[in-house]
């Protein structure tokens, strides 16, 4: 299923490489005591801007000049539907998305989007999906700011050989991620079949 994000930026900005020059925007947050473990979920008017594991901080500070407004209203629905995904209900995310990044992330992000559910890539071809074929660390570390994890699927890219590569909630989370949604046989057992 294609996600285009051109319809769900907050509103034209420039991008300069810098998530600084980017307009200020409120963020709702809340915190989630997921199956894999707790996460921050963060949302703007315009829709999910955040969704990272929780290490030890409840506001992830990734852009100065957000203002951040705890919110378990706001951040409800996301909450529901990652419930259902972790519950294995749910292959599709319809929450509407906020990604602020260089023009470059947001290529690489859509194209995280469209990597169907069970189904994984290696880092290289998402350097070729996105243009860019040598471009592999580029789009490495374009996951690695992805902020919005497990809704923009950064966990179903694989390094070349076919090992796990890197994730930022670590690889037992990316595993099980991907054992979920059946992308890899079940071997650690911490989501339900």
């Amino acid at each position: 299923m294609q996600r285009n994000l051109g319809n769900v930026f907050a509103s034209p900005v420039e991008f300069a490489g810098d998530y600084n020059v980017q307009s200020m925007r409120e963020i709702f947050y809340g915190r989630h005591v997921a199956p894999i473990g707790p996460l921050i979920v963060g949302v703007s008017e315009e829709g999910l801007a955040v969704l990272e594991f929780e290490k030890g901080h409840l506001r992830p500070q990734r852009r100065r000049g957000d203002v951040w407004t705890r919110s378990a209203r706001r951040v409800a629905p996301v909450i529901a539907e990652l419930n259902d995904y972790f519950a294995a209900k749910r292959r599709h995310f319809s929450i509407p998305l906020d990604l602020r990044g260089t023009d470059f992330q947001l290529r690489c992000w859509q194209a995280l989007l469209d990597i169907p559910y069970g189904q994984t890539i290696t880092y290289a071809e998402l350097a070729r999906r996105v243009g860019c074929p040598r471009g592999f660390r580029a789009v490495g570390m374009a996951n690695h700011d992805n902020p919005v994890a497990i809704v923009v699927p950064c966990h179903r890219v694989l390094a070349s050989d076919g090992s796990l590569g890197g994730y930022g909630g670590g690889l037992d989370l990316k595993r099980a991620l991907l054992e979920l949604e059946g992308a890899l046989p079940r071997t650690l057992n911490l989501l339900p079949a």
